[in-house]
């Protein structure tokens, strides 16, 4: 079913676009379970916003939200509240990645500001439409990258705009993740569906597939049909403050290598529909008005890590107080470095001085507050002029999804095998692939392309 024919006028469009900043924005939760749950509660943010409509594809998840909020209508398709409800001001989306385009094109159309949760989309297509359709039906967006509106990555940008390490020229980023499976084969049993569960709905525009307990709740993250595995989950929180420090843009190559497990006949299993379980992927970016050298990114997932530049102390951490998540911008006069969502930032400088925040609340999540100021921006209404406190709104955010999704597609791509006619399989996918940012295209591996969008299941559009 498509969702073509909503035509719903909201009351911010009726209104000027712009609502007194003593009104309270009616908004409508699509995933209410998890992270949805506390999305919702901060967008209300103790009864300063009136939360109108719950919408989730499992009600058993979204049972605390329900609970919490008991005059909020009550939907599992959002197709069919944004056709009923008819007082949406302002919408928050917390699905699972798979549905994030469809549901917020479907509220920017009608017209309605927009919260979506990291990552902004689940292709490269789909940020760079959902960016355009922002501006074209003038919403105010934010993503939930929280940490961008941190003091610590404030404080790093500070320290770089004020020349404390120079020009940066190499940069590593790393995590942990993925803390779900990845790297296993597709499952071929047919247990028992959830009772509650509109399967259907929750697989939206992906390829149908039969429910499995390894997909929903939570494990989709690690399966290309549905997440983004460990770069599309930790990425918009770890890259970003590279990326916001040294303004960065459109990646200009990509290389990626991927972990495997070998199998008895000496070939490393073919398993492309999971996500692996460790990758390696370089990112290459021009410089900028910002940082005057070229700038080389390596990304690490799956707990590998970057080891020690001498400027740092062998007994420091990087990045996370236990190293698990971190950032390292190395430059001419130093090393700028922090863990999760910009906290812990320190300088090492050459010359052996050591710079830390003298904040108190420098590690602090400033969750509520990212929320907040999208929720405020919306009262006032569209106008860039106007969205200063915003840290991550699609004109930020869109280019930096790609940029995160620019990793995956060379993942992918490195995974794609063709037989040998001798023994083996082929892998013409693992080379550095040049990337065509403007017009999203690899210019020099055209199966590569087939990354970039995915086709939409009989029904779906963006």
């Amino acid at each position: 079913m498509a969702f073509a024919g909503i035509s719903i006028v909201p009351r911010h469009v009726l209104g000027q676009g712009y609502i007194p900043p003593s009104d309270r924005l009616n908004i409508a939760v699509v995933g209410g379970g998890g992270k949805g749950y506390t999305d919702a509660l901060h967008s209300w943010n103790k009864g300063a916003s009136n939360i109108i409509a719950i919408c989730d594809v499992d009600w058993n998840m979204a049972k605390n939200a329900f609970k919490k909020f008991p005059k909020a209508k009550k939907y599992k398709d959002f197709r069919k509240l944004f056709d009923e409800v008819k007082t949406i001001d302002a919408v928050t989306i917390s699905t699972p990645d798979h549905t994030h385009a469809v549901i917020a094109m479907a509220a920017i159309k009608s017209g309605k500001h927009v919260y979506v949760q990291k990552p902004l989309t689940h292709n490269i297509y789909e940020a760079r439409m959902l960016t355009e359709a922002a501006n074209t039906h003038k919403v105010v967006t934010q993503m939930g990258n929280q940490g961008a509106s941190g003091e610590g990555v404030k404080q790093m940008v500070k320290w770089f705009d004020d020349d404390k390490i120079g020009t940066v020229h190499t940069v590593h980023v790393w995590t942990n993740r993925p803390v779900w499976p990845q790297g296993i084969a597709t499952p071929t049993d047919k247990p028992k569906m959830m009772d509650g569960l509109d399967w259907d709905s929750w697989v939206g525009p992906a390829k149908m597939v039969d429910y499995h307990p390894l997909y929903h709740p939570f494990k989709w993250r690690g399966w290309w049909n549905f997440g983004t595995g460990a770069l599309g989950d930790m990425g918009c929180h770890l890259i970003d403050p590279p990326y916001r420090v040294l303004g960065l843009g459109y990646p200009t190559e990509v290389e990626s290598s991927v972990g495997a497990v070998y199998t008895r006949d000496w070939e490393p299993e073919y398993l492309p529909d999971s996500c692996p379980p460790s990758s390696r992927t370089q990112l290459k970016f021009k410089a900028t008005n910002k940082n005057s050298a070229d700038v080389t990114m390596t990304w690490t997932d799956g707990g590998l890590r970057p080891f020690h530049p001498d400027l740092i102390p062998a007994d420091h951490s990087l990045g996370d107080t236990n190293s698990t998540n971190g950032v390292l911008m190395i430059g001419e006069k130093g090393i700028m470095t922090c863990g999760t969502y910009g906290r812990n930032p320190k300088v090492y400088l050459k010359t052996g001085e050591l710079l830390t925040s003298k904040s108190e609340n420098q590690n602090s999540l400033p969750e509520n507050g990212h929320q907040i100021a999208w929720v405020e921006a919306c009262k006032e209404g569209f106008g860039k002029e106007k969205h200063k406190n915003l840290t991550s709104s699609f004109d930020f955010a869109g280019p930096l999804t790609e940029s995160i999704l620019m990793g995956n597609l060379a993942i992918r791509s490195y995974m794609l095998r063709e037989p040998r006619r001798n023994r083996g399989h082929n892998y013409p996918g693992r080379k550095k692939l040049l990337w065509d940012g403007n017009n999203m295209l690899i210019t020099n591996f055209e199966a590569a392309n087939q990354f970039v969008k995915r086709a939409y299941r009989e029904g779906w559009s963006l």
